[in-house]
């Protein structure tokens, strides 16, 4: 009782809010008359309160001005209802939001209906002319029994997962009243259907971010109503669609598909294109602009990777209205003007990343325009700083990385007032002009000096920096103290340099700190407090001494650690299974000491997290990892993209190999060589199908080796030597064509590779597996992702506990490696 008369006064607080039905992003938008609009209808307000009973509703912020119910004031049936990021659970069939029948408004995007298909009852809506389902997870098909919904003029179903193929025979064509169609990120797979050409009423088109293929068909030309057109990301061929005709058009995107051809000459005369995005295509041939008496409204146009011949430029000049202009990877055979863009008065974005760039229009007397906010060169052979940039007030954005730029950077460049990012990496600079203060006083907030030669101390940063990345540089002495006073500063990346001294006091302010590969002594601060923003912290590859602070509780953001490779003196730091996030954590080559094993535990391996969150390491960017792969060291050598991965090597770990590794049913390489388990080789081992990689050498096991290993398709590594193993070695492919060196060291061992024969002897049989209580296995090895170090060699473990099958075992962990340092 108590729950319906909450949920029936959550109802009536509902019904009283009288809102915009419409986002402020959406292109289109709805009048209301809040007069017409009343209290609700007994059973309609018990239909929407069942509705709403039907889901985890909890996050309902009925103060938001999205959130809203409407009743019609002659009917009482509500005819509006908008409810976004709050609803949580199965959208069913049976729902009773499917007896609202008199809805002609439904707005439920950004909720969260967990493993929904679209239930065909929304065919029984049939007053429906405005349908939002945007961002909400739904799957499956678009329903055949949106035919019904004739009076549809709006739909959104962006961004969800549906899939399948779009047919001449789709509700979709049934609804001629659609004057917005999104369809834009899923999963549709086909070509394009003529019925397309059907929606007359179109005035906004989205395809984008599918998989749809083919031709675009001719019929596209009977959409003269669309203003909005935006086909890209997708896999579309052919020759550049019939799109001349679309005279309304205000913006049209066909990026990164396979079109090829040429460019009509007519689009730059269309009257209302202000948009233009023909990037990442095939195109060829040259571009040409003609003269018409109602000048081009181009001011965003993207032309970025194509295969133009010809001089484009010079036509292009002639778009006098653009704003925003990409003309990266052109590839063409001839260096690139940059006088040409003067008659641009209003160009705010310039990218000519990719092309030779003229030596003679980067200097001083350069005409390119002085409305400049963003100009990005990258990749152009530039050998010398551009010197006409020094009267260009209005910059915001540079970036000049991956060029051939040497000496020092300019004085004058700290000067530009409204400079905030500045991008130099992977270049030949070697130092700053002017004092160790000159960029104290500028505006610059983001700085990427990677890859460099830059040697000496690092200069005073700007107060108001946010980010600074300089890997891979000379830098020598000290981290500045004086960054403590960058409140602003959330990005320290400073590793592959030669810096000294201590770790500052400040870092528990940020939210990345990466120190790897330098000369830092001392201990890590145990400043962190409550509420630390620190998200990841690398200082591996140092001289750090003292403890592993304790403070680290406090930083419950934290998601990757790595203090490998010092000198870090502590017991095994159990305590920080009391992170939430943490997810790669790093301790190799220290003096951790001590057991593994909690001393109230009995799992060798016990950190449980309550809470499994799903997601790949791409944010950070790991610059190195100590990994044996195939009996081979991985650090710096190779990439992996994706894999699941034990290695726990070089240790002093005993007792036994817990059954349940077998439970991990993605493992592709497991590690254990170099240590002091005892017992039996987990029979289990058998289970993991995608293993390739096994090292179990320089241990203490006894018993057999598991027949079941034989039978494993994708093992190309193992290496069970200097054990005590005894009896037949499994004769299985994958086994046999191992070296010899992968046996020896086994008094007991015969069969082949092994010269020993295992005629006349008996080997002692394989033993069942064992079956293990099921949540005793999970606790064994139930970590998110761990790398951990431990003792004086190396100990690396990737523990993925999401394998565990009754988790998703596509989790996976993604390490890029680092580039090389210039040669300086």
């Amino acid at each position: 009782m108590t729950t319906m008369l909450e949920s029936l006064m959550l109802f009536h607080f509902l019904s009283l809010i009288l809102l915009c039905c419409i986002s402020p992003s959406s292109p289109f938008s709805v009048n209301i008359d809040y007069s017409s609009y009343v209290a609700c209808h007994p059973n309609q307000s018990q239909a929407l309160t069942e509705f709403m009973n039907e889901f985890d509703s909890s996050h309902c912020d009925l103060s938001k001005p999205y959130n809203g119910v409407w009743c019609d004031k002659s009917t009482s049936a509500v005819t509006m209802l908008q409810l976004k990021a709050c609803l949580i659970g199965t959208l069913k069939p049976s729902s009773s939001l499917f007896r609202l029948h008199h809805l002609r408004h439904l707005y439920l995007s950004q909720n969260n209906f967990i493993s929904s298909t679209l239930p065909s009852e929304f065919g029984s809506l049939s007053r429906l002319e405005f349908l939002s389902l945007f961002n909400n997870g739904f799957v499956g098909q678009v329903p055949s029994s949106f035919n019904n919904l004739s009076l549809l003029s709006f739909l959104d179903l962006n961004e969800n997962h549906f899939s399948g193929t779009l047919n001449s025979n789709s509700s979709l064509f049934k609804l001629h009243h659609l004057r917005f169609l999104d369809l834009g990120s899923n999963s549709f797979t086909s070509s394009l259907p003529y019925e397309f050409g059907n929606l007359k009423r179109l005035e906004y088109l989205s395809l984008a971010s599918n998989d749809f293929s083919g031709q675009v068909p001719p019929t596209i030309s009977n959409l003269t109503s669309l203003s909005e057109l935006q086909l890209n990301h997708n896999q579309l061929t052919g020759s550049f669609p019939l799109v001349q005709n679309l005279t309304m058009l205000s913006l049209l995107n066909l990026g990164d598909n396979h079109f090829s051809g040429t460019i009509p000459s007519s689009l730059f005369t269309m009257p209302f294109l202000s948009y233009l995005d023909l990037s990442g295509n095939d195109l060829t041939g040259s571009i040409e602009v003609h003269h018409s008496p109602t000048p081009s409204r181009l001011e965003h146009m993207y032309l970025g990777n194509n295969h133009f011949e010809g001089k484009i430029i010079e036509p292009i000049s002639k778009l006098i209205h653009l704003t925003h202009l990409d003309l990266s990877f052109l590839n063409t055979s001839y260096p690139v003007d940059l006088n040409l863009f003067s008659p641009l008065k209003s160009l705010l974005h310039l990218d000519l990343s990719g092309n030779s760039i003229s030596p003679a229009s980067l200097s001083s007397k350069s005409d390119i325009p002085k409305s400049l906010e963003i100009l990005r060169l990258s990749g152009c052979g530039i050998n010398e700083f551009p010197t006409f940039l020094k009267t260009f007030q209005k910059l915001e954005f540079i970036e000049f990385s991956n060029n051939r730029i040497k000496g020092k950077v300019p004085e004058w460049l700290w000067n530009l007032p409204r400079l905030t990012t500045f991008s130099i990496s992977n270049n030949l600079f070697n130092g700053f002009e002017g004092p160790t203060d000159v960029m104290v006083n500028s505006s610059m907030k983001n700085i990427f000096l990677e890859q460099n030669c830059f040697e000496g101390a690092i200069p005073v940063l700007p107060v108001s920096i946010r980010m600074l990345s300089a890997k891979f540089n000379k830098f020598t002495g000290s981290i500045p103290r004086s960054i403590c006073n960058c409140r602003s500063l959330t990005h320290l990346k400073l590793p592959y340099n030669n810096l000294t001294g201590p770790i500052p006091q400040c870092l528990s302010n940020l939210s990345v700190v990466t120190l790897r590969k330098n000369n830092l002594e001392g201990i890590i601060p145990d400043v962190f407090y409550i509420g630390s923003p620190l998200r990841s912290l690398d200082v591996g590859h140092n001289r750090l001494t003292g403890k592993l602070p304790r403070s680290l509780q406090n930083c419950s953001s934290l998601e990757f650690l790595s203090v490998d490779h010092n000198m870090i003196e502590d017991t095994f730091p159990f305590w920080l299974k009391a992170l939430p996030n943490l997810q790669v954590l790093t301790l190799s080559s220290n003096k951790f000491y001590g057991s593994i094993s909690p001393p109230d535990q009995d799992s060798s391996l016990y950190m449980v997290h309550e809470e499994i969150n799903y997601g790949v390491l791409y944010y950070f960017n790991i610059e190195a990892i100590d990994l044996q792969y195939k009996g081979l060291s991985m650090e710096q050598k190779k990439v992996l993209t994706s894999y699941a991965t034990i290695d726990f090597s070089g240790n002093r770990i005993t007792g036994q190999i817990p059954e349940s590794i077998g439970l991990l049913k993605a493992l592709i390489a497991l590690n254990l060589s170099n240590n002091a388990f005892t017992g039996h080789i987990p029979l289990s081992l058998a289970n993991l199908s995608n293993l390739e990689s096994l090292d179990l050498s320089s241990n203490h096991l006894s018993g057999t080796i598991p027949n079941g290993l034989g039978s494993l398709s994708f093992l190309e590594y193992i290496n069970v030597s200097h054990n005590q193993l005894k009896g037949e070695i499994p004769q299985g492919t994958q086994i046999t064509g191992q070296a010899k060196s992968s046996f020896e060291g086994n008094a007991g061992l015969c069969g082949l590779p092994l010269q020993e024969t295992c005629f006349g002897t008996n080997a002692p049989p394989t033993q069942p597996p064992k079956q293990e209580d099921e949540e005793d296995e999970e606790e064994v090895l139930n970590w998110k992702a761990v790398i951990i170090g431990y003792g004086p060699g190396v100990l690396l473990g990737l523990a993925i506990a999401q394998l565990i099958a009754s988790y998703k075992p596509e989790w996976l962990v993604k390490i890029i490696g680092p580039n090389k340092r210039r040669n300086c």
